[in-house]
């Protein structure tokens, strides 16, 4: 019995008979309406997203089978949430709030490629990704989340696998979003002002002693490298050694002692 496997990458319940799925199952004789329909039918909890598909079909009989899998953690909680990205400084910045249902629902989404053996422990993983996203969960930091979690407190939700939220639920985690947002721009736009000052009042001084007047002010380091202007940041003083991170002249070896860059 000769079985013939195709792998694609479809949207979540918007698979077509068109390129890549279509030309790929057509010369093995199957039914290609069906095959999409039950990709479709499988993929719909992933709407919006990527999600790899194996179709594996036997030349003989034409039968298949569909066997999906799953987005990264990060997206998943990301549809949660209802965010385009995670937060730019994670440990400062918090873009999202989502509660201990989302979490259960996204691991056992995931289950098959986590580590934990329990739901519990499978748990606690995804809250740790949403502590790198800038993500809130139960309206805590991840981390003190985590706490509540090894401390009993979800226990109940995580035994009953319980994934629902009521419309009065999502409404609030709507809310806290939006307050969310409206906090990180505020902080910003603070930032911003205080880091552009430094700069003007540093005006033609070397990059370290910008650098450190940025940090003595508070900004983020995500920041310095956005607003430090890049002659800065990068070139040498004319005539000087190249500036810190900058690469040696082409042509020129590596100081005595040191090992060649390691190439990307």
């Amino acid at each position: 019995m000769a079985k013939e496997k195709i792998d694609v990458l479809v949207e979540g319940g918007k698979a077509t008979a068109a390129p890549p799925l279509g030309p790929a199952l057509g010369p093995l004789g199957v039914n290609i309406g069906q095959v999409v329909g039950t990709i479709n039918e499988k993929t719909k909890a992933f709407a919006g997203m990527k999600v790899p598909v194996t179709v594996e079909v036997d030349s003989d009989t034409k039968e298949f089978s569909i066997s999906v899998g799953t987005p990264p953690a990060s997206q998943l909680l990301k549809k949660e949430a209802g965010i385009e990205k995670g937060s730019g400084n994670p440990l400062e910045d918090k873009v999202a709030d989502v509660l201990i249902e989302q979490i259960i629902k996204v691991a056992k989404m995931k289950e098959d490629n986590l580590l934990g053996k329990t739901l519990k422990e499978k748990v606690k993983e995804i809250i740790g990704t949403c502590q790198s996203m800038g993500v809130l969960v139960e309206g805590n930091p991840a981390h003190d989340t985590i706490g509540e979690v090894n401390a009993g407190k979800f226990d109940e939700e995580i035994r009953t696998e319980k994934t629902e939220l009521s419309a009065e639920e999502m409404a609030k985690l709507e809310v806290e979003k939006k307050k969310l947002a409206a906090e990180i721009e505020a902080k910003r736009a603070e930032l911003d002002a205080k880091a552009k000052a430094v700069m003007a009042e540093m005006a033609g001084k070397e990059k370290s002693a910008i650098k450190a007047k940025l940090k003595e002010a508070g900004i983020p380091d995500v920041m310095i490298r956005e607003l430090l202007p890049a002659e800065v940041e990068g070139a040498p003083a004319e005539g000087g050694a190249p500036g810190e991170g900058a690469a040696p002249a082409e042509g020129t070896a590596p100081a005595e002692g040191t090992a060649p860059a390691e190439k990307k």
